[in-house]
């Protein structure tokens, strides 16, 4: 079982919608390891390469390479919880200045309510 770090960047098997299978995918851990390590599960979300789509709040992933990413890539609003031992592997981490603009884009999406 693979436990992982926040911004690590992983390989996961990707459902979709609208076919009955599943994609080995990139996909950015978001809960830290001690979340991940009590409850199973980590929280991620959407890598892709998007060439023919965009949505709001996509992250432009500056420093792909790093990330173990093999082209430009986004972080996409996309967020789901995956049992810890369907990750497939580790690739790489995200950039300071890379997890700066997730975050950014995260309070975006989900601003704090007082």
């Amino acid at each position: 079982m693979t436990i992982c770090e926040r911004f690590d960047v992983v390989a996961v098997p990707f459902p979709f919608s609208d076919i009955p299978r599943v994609k080995r995918r990139k996909a950015l851990v978001l809960s830290a390891r001690p979340f991940n390590l009590r409850n199973g599960s980590s929280l991620l979300m959407m890598i892709t390469s998007a060439a023919h789509s965009k949505w709001i709040l996509d992250v432009n992933l500056e420093k792909w390479r790093e990330a173990g990413l093999q082209k430009p890539c986004v972080a996409r609003m996309r967020l789901f919880t995956l049992d810890n031992r369907l990750i497939l592997s580790r690739t790489g981490s995200l950039s300071a200045a890379d997890r700066r603009s997730v975050v950014a884009a995260l309070r975006e999406a989900l601003p704090q309510h007082a």
